[in-house]
């Protein structure tokens, strides 16, 4: 077969004074066939003739329809599906090896006759004009804390422009982390765009009581800036494609980064906020220029932020505890009856009575979740002993492992009466120090010996320090040994 190159070496040939026969043998062809060409404008691959028609029988052509009308009222059904739907209908019909073939059939009928697929229209940024924002999880990164898996979120701001970009750590998708982590963006930034853009907030709407709420504060909280706000569409990720498109190369940053520090355990959540501020310098210098762009059109800052958290009036149940966004939390039982002040900040929430702080307490995320302090309800508790056995939070009331060791052990040999002699023990680590008694239960635990109310009191009195299972001494390596091996 003559190809378009050979064609191409003929005519060359022959116009420099060659004659046919040495024309022809220079480009690889008889005689004849250059006679052919040598006249004609077209080169080979121009004379191929298309044809419409099937080369072979259409083996699917009598379950054809039935797959056409199931796509058009399922687009989404895969061909593997629908391979396997007709050869249930005819079980001799069809082959394996004619999968890859109704694959073929349903792509080409999908970009002919199939419907119309979503279109994306790239979009004109201008300097200092948008800025998006969303929640991200940090999970699946596996960061942990002196050992423990650290779960959280990051809030992620970015500038459609020039993908500048910072964050801040937070535990829930709530109105005060959004607000926390906006106006910490804004005064990094050192100045304020035109529009704010933001998905439809579903998850911040969730965790207040009221919609109406949520929008006021919301609302306030743009004005001070002098934001106009944006939402995207219900189920339109891609409309805030600048930060998700972010999300993930900032995951893959960190995940690099940690690669490179060597180890994903932290001594303090201080020390990975730090490393993560440090990842986002790195990332936003090559974005300078267009950065600078971005500073020379941003609106003046107000001259301090508003206060992200809110207060509620809350009144303590006979249980001890208050109800705050949907969880539980305990506090002192003198409190009882009377209603606290709760401030209620991204991180934590403050408890106050008499406009004084009583209680510090890590905010929980979600919903129908619960933080019991033992120590709030220990005075009642071993008076009540028989109200333990059945107590809605008992699991709660084990501030080690080894409490609850020496609970099921006191159960398993003394039933019901366990109940009192573990809250004895309990009142013990209240009262006087929980690590000593902790410490107390571990030596009895490791040497075999039975746990009860009076063998912690007498180790505990005692003061004598007490070898634990987690205190491991570890002799110094000798490598010289290696050497008898050589």
């Amino acid at each position: 077969m003559v190809t378009d190159q050979q064609i191409r070496r003929l005519k060359k040939v022959m116009s420099q004074g060659r004659t046919l026969e040495v024309s022809a043998a220079k480009a690889g062809m008889s005689e004849k066939t250059a006679r052919k060409y040598m006249n004609d404008t077209k080169l080979p691959s121009e004379r191929k003739l298309t044809h419409e028609w099937r080369t072979r029988k259409n083996p699917f052509v009598d379950d054809w329809m039935d797959v056409t009308e199931k796509l058009k009222i399922n687009p989404g059904l895969e061909a593997k599906t629908l391979f396997d739907y007709i050869r249930w209908k005819n079980p001799c019909k069809y082959q394996d090896n004619q999968l890859r073939t109704l694959q073929r059939h349903i792509k080409i009928w999908r970009a002919l006759e199939g419907p119309a697929k979503e279109v994306y229209f790239s979009q004109i940024h201008i300097p200092g004009q948008l800025s998006q924002s969303d929640f991200t999880s940090m999970n699946e990164l596996m960061i942990m804390i002196k050992g423990e898996h650290f779960q959280h979120l990051y809030y992620h701001f970015v500038l459609t422009y020039s993908n500048w970009e910072t964050g801040s750590l937070c535990f829930s998708e709530s109105f005060e982390s959004l607000s926390e982590g906006l106006q910490n963006a804004l005064f990094e930034l050192g100045g304020v765009p035109e529009e704010h853009q933001t998905d439809r907030l579903s998850s911040a709407v969730n965790n207040m009581s009221k919609l109406e709420e949520f929008t006021k504060r919301y609302d306030v909280l743009l004005k001070h800036y002098g934001l106009q706000g944006r939402k995207i569409q219900t189920g339109k990720a891609n409309e805030n494609g600048d930060v998700e498109q972010r999300h993930n190369r900032f995951k893959k940053a960190v995940k690099q980064s940690l690669l490179l520090r060597g180890s994903n355990d932290f001594n303090d959540q201080g020390e990975y906020v730090d490393f993560i501020r440090k990842l986002f310098k790195q990332l936003n210098v090559g974005r300078r220029e267009r950065f600078m762009e971005e500073v020379k059109t941003l609106k003046t800052l107000p001259m301090k932020p508003i206060e992200s958290s809110r207060e509620l009036r809350v009144k303590v149940g006979c249980g001890s505890t208050i109800r705050v966004n949907r969880n539980s939390y305990s506090v002192n039982s003198n409190l009882i009856g009377e209603t606290v002040k709760v401030i209620v900040h991204g991180h934590y929430l403050e408890v106050l009575y008499g406009n004084k702080c009583i209680e510090k307490i890590a905010r929980m995320r979600g919903a129908d979740k619960h933080y019991i302090q033992y120590r709030h309800i220990i005075d009642w508790l071993v008076r009540k002993p028989g109200a333990f056995e059945n107590y809605k939070y008992r699991d709660s009331l084990f501030p080690t492992h080894r409490f609850r060791i020496a609970y099921d052990s006191l159960k398993e040999k003394q039933g019901m009466k366990g109940n009192k002699e573990y809250l004895g023990i309990l009142y013990i680590a209240a009262k006087e120090n929980e690590t000593a008694v902790d410490d107390a239960l571990g030596y009895l635990i490791k040497n075999d010996m039975d746990i009860n109310l009076e063998a912690v009191k007498a180790l505990f009195e005692c003061g004598q320090e007490l070898l634990i299972p987690t205190d491991v001494e570890i002799e110094d390596v000798n490598i010289n040994v290696y050497d008898c091996l050589l």
